[in-house]
């Protein structure tokens, strides 16, 4: 996506522009209004010192004024070639996305954009723009005509040029094909919830921001009545075991909220001509995600250890021409059954190979490694410990306790070694790794445009190497981790001929 002045003379057409939905005059300056809440407040507060002063209701008049202000400078249009997207009054500029780079189309909702039936159009460009230029975003069109816009734009469709002359594009007569539905939420799946990462992240930000004011309302109702002297008479190992059982049951509260807020009403579906997914979730903010399957480069399986645990995943697309920033909007199965997983997997890429094909593991070098580079640093605590009972007089019962930590180590460097491993397909280099955020990952031979081999001094000393392949698409680096050199280099060759025959001896 790239940024001009409109210079150019077929920029300057005001008869090709279109303003967005006018019924964004009631969004925009409530929107402002939000933003500017804390100002806002403020200035009030201080406005109460002098009766009858007007200036304090500016506090109110310039979000709004913003919000209207936004509305009438921003413009757009749709040519045969790019969407363009025009925003300012006195310093004016045209954002351009070609709609061969179009890579993603998202809908978003807020409970106010439904309540007047309009969705927020975020077009994903993959431009690679570090100024977040590479998400070109309209705020807001009719929610019909959003979706009209996204299968425009992710399917080239005729109805394109009517865009331009400023008119809706219009469907065929007759009801639509209907979509086909690859998988909607379970409700049972909230189970998952406080066993993912994010589930806790949420969990942890929201139990941290309310503490405080938690804090007062426990101390002034233990305070309040003879039930707080009771609580603080029992033994701690009373009061400790339940502190930790009503954190939790806090804890896995919360990250079920932001679970549900997040994905209810989860559906994952396909067009009826099959070239884009289309992704729905959120409860109170709707996203509508659509992600074009020429796009499609692979699949991300994210097994966490709780998740694994209990037999749980979620599933992620690798998409060309998307930066991280973007991940979020690749999400195709949320933390579910692995069962589940497998199969949305396997209808996506049309195929079961990569999801369930053996793996090649990688050797007694890189299992020796895993199991120094876990027993050895979690042994020399107990080891420290013990010294200083011996030497320096200290408990003895410490040194007996950490002696639980080299044995967790070995069970974790045991996990880590089965869990790691490579394997080559017809269409796809499968990869995995990782323990605690095990990792399955699919990558399309077709979409690895280099290698890279990565290796330190210790794994130079062990003869192993890191394999990078890189591409366009996702992370765009996938490590094949501690793999004998030669077997790394083989399988670069054979992943993609002729990519490093000029790296190749004899």
């Amino acid at each position: 996506m790239t940024e001009r002045t409109d210079q150019l003379t077929e920029l300057a057409r005001d008869a090709d522009w279109r303003h967005l939905d006018l019924r964004m005059l009631l969004v925009h300056p409530v929107n402002e209004l939000v933003r500017f809440l804390p100002l806002v407040i403020g200035v009030f507060f201080l406005g109460r010192s002098s009766e009858g002063d007007p200036w304090h209701y500016l506090g109110v008049a310039v979000p709004v004024l913003l919000g209207l202000w936004r509305f009438a400078s921003t413009r757009f249009r749709i040519t045969g070639s790019q969407i363009e997207l025009r925003r300012g009054l006195l310093s004016r500029s045209v954002l351009t996305a070609p709609l061969d780079r179009v890579r993603t189309v998202e809908l978003t909702a807020s409970p106010i954009h439904r309540l007047l039936g309009l969705a927020k159009v975020e077009i994903g460009t993959g431009s690679g723009a570090r100024n977040g230029d590479n998400r070109l975003v309209l705020d807001s069109l009719g929610t019909a005509e959003g979706r009209r816009l996204r299968a425009d734009l992710l399917h080239r469709a005729p109805a394109v040029p009517d865009a331009v002359a400023g008119n809706a594009a219009r469907v065929p007569d007759g009801p639509a094909p209907a979509e086909t539905v690859i998988m909607r939420l379970d409700p049972s799946w909230v189970r998952f919830a406080p066993l993912t990462t994010s589930g806790l992240v949420i969990a942890l930000a929201a139990l941290g921001g309310s503490s405080q004011v938690l804090g007062n309302v426990i101390d002034r109702a233990a305070n309040a009545s003879s039930v707080g002297g009771r609580v603080r008479a029992l033994p701690l190992l009373v009061t400790i075991p339940a502190g930790v059982v009503t954190f939790l049951l806090v804890i896995s509260t919360l990250a079920i909220g932001g679970y549900l807020l997040a994905n209810w009403g989860f559906t994952l579906s396909r067009d009826p001509s099959g070239r884009s997914f289309h992704v729905r979730r959120g409860l109170l903010t709707t996203r509508e995600t659509s992600i074009d399957v020429d796009r499609l480069r692979g699949l991300e399986i994210h097994e966490p250890l709780g998740l694994r645990l209990v037999g749980g995943g979620r599933l992620t697309a690798v998409v060309s021409g998307l930066g991280r920033r973007a991940e979020g909007s690749t999400s195709l199965v949320p933390p579910a059954p692995r069962t589940v997983v497998i199969a949305v997997g396997e209808h996506t890429l049309g195929e079961a190979g990569p999801l369930s094909v053996p793996l090649v593991p990688h050797g007694p070098a890189a299992r020796r490694r895993r199991y120094l580079r876990a027993v050895v640093p979690s042994g020399l605590v107990p080891l420290v410990l013990g010294v200083l009972w011996l030497l320096a007089g200290w408990p003895l019962w410490p040194a007996l306790v950490a002696l639980v930590l080299p044995v967790a180590g070995t069970w974790l460097a045991a996990d880590r070694y089965a869990g790691l491993g490579h394997a080559l397909t017809e269409r796809y280099l499968v990869v995995r790794s990782g323990s605690f955020q095990g990792r399955r990952d699919a990558l399309q031979r077709t979409g690895i445009i280099g290698w890279n081999i990565r290796q330190t001094f210790f794994q130079r000393r062990a003869g192993l190497v890191t394999l990078c392949a890189t591409t366009a698409a996702g992370k765009q680096v996938y490590h094949v981790l501690d793999a004998p050199e030669g077997m790394a280099i083989a399988l670069a060759d054979a992943a993609v001929p002729g990519l490093v025959d000029q790296f190749l001896a004899g």
